[in-house]
């Protein structure tokens, strides 16, 4: 079996990190059989070198090696092209033509963005792996063949079949062995040793002196995410080694070919909470339960003068406000909700259910009858939040706001809460207010 390090060598591999090795290794492993083999990578790590490496050192390697480019081919031509089609099989067909894997016989195929197939491409693809037949367009007449199939892809393919837009069975076939390439920003230690190779190279192809960088441009080549990979690094090396005078190459002279997005230097996250949460909903939920125990409070008011005049007709004109207050007037906490249910319920999402709080009325007097509500929302508190506000802490602040309102004034306070003035003493001192 070949070295590691000398077929590195031989197809201008460069790194030490233990992951590129291991891929090479099992690359060199099953380069012998005429097992399928689908490398796994992001774009620009260099998949392109796996099945180069898979066919030099297999019994194929005297046969033809073709690559294929899956997702630069358009869907109406690609069975075309890796099948072939007879004269007259469709408009512009003026001549047989013969397909990749009737050309390749013998040999390998490399079919890169493997995941770009069409699904008809697949089935296709599928009967070549399974029996080594094929038909082409056009024709009734059945091929065999005898290739050895590379498939590299930066697709997630777990992911890619849940969508439906790749067979799972196709991808057992493929990935009898899979090789996957680590993305250049976990090969911390290679970046720099690229970025020189790199940098030497374009120095001899321009006829110029290699660039260099200092230790700060160094340290940001390592933190930089590398996106577009190994490609990427290849070609902010071009563009410097081009465009730059100085070959001595600065933090500040870098940073200008490094695009801000996609890189590993520290980020602000939007941590700001949806629109469609149930913060401010459970909010004025709250509001609307304290109003409701004010107007309770109101209520016991009145009970107690009726109880004490006998005189329905006096207290009724005495307590004209209160009254009003009562039974017209709608709180503020039930109109802001009020219109938060009607652009739910004006909304997209037919989905979403609100239920509602029962207006007061004459006939409810004397107790408060309970809102209908759905399984689905059982309690008001069932509703999980980041932050879990008890009902103590809503009163708390509630205190706060009146007594801030009215600058100290415990009487107007406690008339806003719809409290007596003793019991807001009482709740100032359990607070330590």
């Amino acid at each position: 079996m070949e070295n590691i390090q000398a077929t590195k060598q031989r197809f201008g591999i460069i790194g030490n990190d233990p992951k590129l090795n291991r891929a090479v290794e099992k690359a060199i492993q099953v380069a012998p059989t005429d097992i399928s083999v689908l490398v796994t990578g992001e774009s620009g790590v260099g998949k392109e070198s796996i099945p180069k490496i898979i066919h030099s050192l297999s019994h194929r390697k005297h046969a033809k090696y073709i690559a294929v480019n899956c997702g630069a081919i358009p869907e109406g031509t690609i069975d075309s092209e890796l099948f072939g089609h007879e004269k007259g099989s469709f408009t512009g067909a003026t001549a047989a033509r013969n397909g990749y894997f009737e050309v390749a016989d013998g040999g390998t195929i490399f079919l890169d963005e493997v995941g770009e197939l069409p699904l008809p491409t697949q089935v296709r693809l599928l009967r070549v792996l399974e029996n080594g037949e094929f038909l082409k367009v056009g024709s009734s007449q059945t091929q065999k063949t005898d290739v050895r199939i590379v498939a590299a892809t930066n697709v997630k393919m777990v992911d890619a079949i849940e969508k439906g837009k790749f067979r799972e069975d196709l991808y057992y076939r493929l990935s009898t062995v899979e090789i996957n390439l680590p993305p250049l920003r976990e090969r911390k230690e290679d970046i720099h040793l690229l970025f020189r190779k790199f940098a030497a190279d374009f120095a001899q192809k321009y006829k110029m002196p290699t660039i260099r960088l200092d230790d700060r441009a160094i340290d940001l080549l390592l933190k930089y995410r590398w996106s577009g990979n190994i490609r990427q690094l290849r070609n902010v090396a071009e563009q410097i080694s081009v465009l730059e005078q100085t070959r001595e190459i600065t933090y500040e002279t870098l940073k200008h070919y490094l695009p801000d997005m996609g890189s590993n230097l520290p980020a602000i996250v939007n941590q700001k909470k949806a629109e469609s949460d149930f913060s401010s909903e459970r909010e004025i939920l709250y509001k609307v339960l304290f109003d409701m125990k004010r107007d309770v409070n109101d209520l016991k008011k009145l009970t107690l003068e009726l109880m004490k005049t006998g005189n329905a007709a006096k207290v009724k004109e005495e307590q004209s406000s209160l009254i009003d207050k009562i039974y017209s007037e709608e709180t503020e906490a039930e109109e802001e909700l009020a219109s938060i249910i009607e652009e739910e319920n004006n909304g997209d999402d037919n989905d979403v259910e609100v239920f509602s709080i029962p207006e007061h009325s004459s006939e409810s007097y004397g107790s408060v009858q309970e809102p209908k509500r759905k399984d689905k929302y059982e309690y008001a508190e069932d509703i999980e939040e980041e932050e879990n506000l008890s009902l103590q802490q809503k009163e708390l602040e509630l205190i706060k706001k009146s007594l801030e309102k009215y600058s100290g004034k415990r009487k107007d306070a406690a008339d806003e809460l719809g409290i007596s003035e003793r019991t807001l003493y009482r709740k100032i001192k359990q607070y330590d207010l």
